[in-house]
């Protein structure tokens, strides 16, 4: 069976974005479960989430959070498995602090992060970590760059035809 990934948010108020993860992850084919949690509302239930995630078949995490921003160190804590952090722009600061939240982890307890509302990233992170040990996966994912050179080559050759002058 094949690894699944977790995509954990730490509010409802998060889906909007998330939702490019799992967009991400679909056409990827990867399974997917998505929970709501809290690093401090519900420390309890993420640290259990987090300390039997591989045990129940999940080989990455995806941490969704605004804000504070903690919910990914704290599922960091429990766990050995890559946890990759979503900071959301869900405050008067930008994201900026979900950001440095997210980003600045004790040494021991990573947590890799992508860009404020990156959530198509975080996927598609989560994907080549899976496809270490899934060629089928990897194969997937190498056709994914080679669609997306074809796609920047066509609109190089549409611009340049009718806006060169030469």
């Amino acid at each position: 069976m094949a690894k699944k990934v977790a995509v954990i948010m730490g509010s409802d108020s998060d889906l909007p974005v998330v939702k490019g993860a799992l967009e991400e992850l679909k056409k990827l084919d990867i399974p997917y479960e998505v929970h709501v949690m809290s690093a401090h509302r519900t420390p309890a239930l993420a640290a259990n989430f987090a300390a039997k995630a591989k045990a129940n078949g999940f080989g990455v995490i995806l941490s969704a959070a605004g804000k504070a921003a903690h919910l990914g160190g704290v599922l960091a804590a429990h766990t050995t498995l890559p946890v990759v952090g979503i900071p959301i722009k869900s405050s008067t600061l930008d994201g900026l602090d979900a950001l440095l939240a997210t980003v600045q982890m004790p040494k021991g307890i990573p947590v890799a992060t992508v860009a404020i509302d990156g959530a198509a990233n975080a996927a598609i992170l989560a994907a080549q970590m899976l496809a270490l040990s899934d060629p089928e996966l990897d194969a997937k994912l190498v056709q994914m760059k080679k669609d997306m050179e074809k796609g920047v080559m066509e609109k190089d050759a549409k611009v340049s035809a009718e806006y060169s002058n030469c």
